[in-house]
């Protein structure tokens, strides 16, 4: 029993008839797919199919006979699949991961650097806290990431882009008319803050605070940008997030610059510095290239 015997089985099962599978599906003619039926019948030793002038039916024997046919084939491809993937060699992977928002941004710009290497490697992309990144990049699970400065041993950062801080606040509210806001005109607002997951950026936000001489109570605290705008919406109170929270905005929520010496926070790349990846090392060797072309262009910058 051969494998195109399954199939020329299967085609005339599913066609119900040896004319129409000969002409339609195997391209063969009538009365050589009628021989290899026979020869097939011949090696099972029973009758697999009724011939009439009305078509082909199965026998008992032929319907418990197809699921095993379509079975055989589907493991026969699978192992020439199987069999093809092994011949090739392994590509290897670069694993980049994102503050959860600044794939948006920076994605493109990442893979733009490693344009001449696409085609020889796979990229993998995550996104997640700062504090996850940092985490993944020590165990290895990331090569590269673009985060906050999370304090860890044995990690590396490059600065890449200093955002500013900004004010999100509902579209209608009435200091949504100015150009840019006085953060002594937060005070009495509902003010939403942010929770100890995003360290860094929650300690630059009570930094700036402190700075200002500005004490804001938080009504609720968040850990992520897409809460904050939500609530900023639903309970018509302003945040401080970084400009990059602009790529999460609706309709009913704007985003203003602060009066004055503008607050910023670092995004950087990390990397563990006992990473040997050459793509690693090609990418390093192109982040001062890329920082400097789109210095003035970020979102953080606008």
């Amino acid at each position: 029993m051969e494998l195109r015997h399954l199939r020329y089985f299967v085609a005339v099962a599913e066609e119900g008839s040896l004319t129409l599978a000969a002409e339609k599906r195997l391209h063969t003619a009538q009365p050589s797919l009628s021989r290899q039926i026979r020869d097939l019948e011949y090696e099972v030793g029973v009758a697999l199919m009724n011939r009439s002038v009305h078509g082909i039916e199965l026998t008992a024997a032929g319907r418990a006979f197809l699921d095993h046919a379509r079975l055989a084939l589907t493991q026969a491809e699978a192992a020439a699949e199987a069999a093809r993937r092994a011949a090739q060699p392994a590509k290897p992977t670069f694993a980049m991961g994102f503050q959860t928002g600044q794939e948006i941004d920076w994605l493109p710009r990442a893979t733009s650097i490693l344009r001449d290497e696409l085609l020889n490697i796979e990229i993998r992309v995550s996104s997640d806290h700062s504090t996850t990144l940092a985490d993944d990049l020590q165990r290895g699970k990331l090569d590269i990431a673009f985060l906050r400065r999370e304090q860890k041993p044995d990690l590396e950062y490059k600065v890449v882009a200093k955002e500013p801080l900004v004010v999100i606040l509902p579209s209608d509210h009435p200091l949504a008319e100015h150009k840019a806001i006085d953060p002594r005109d937060l005070v009495g607002e509902t003010f939403i803050g942010i929770s100890e997951i995003p360290r860094v950026l929650r300690a630059a936000v009570n930094a700036f605070l402190k700075r200002a001489g500005i004490e804001l109570t938080p009504h609720l605290e968040i850990d992520n940008f897409a809460m904050a705008i939500s609530l900023v919406a639903s309970t018509r109170g302003v945040a401080l997030l970084p400009a990059s929270a602009d790529n999460f905005l609706t309709w009913s929520v704007v985003s203003r610059p602060l009066k004055g010496k503008t607050p910023t926070i670092d995004l950087v790349i990390g990397y563990h510095r006992a990473n040997t990846s050459p793509i690693l090392r090609t990418f390093l060797s192109r982040i001062d290239d890329l920082t400097a072309r789109m210095s003035g262009n970020t979102r953080g910058d606008r």
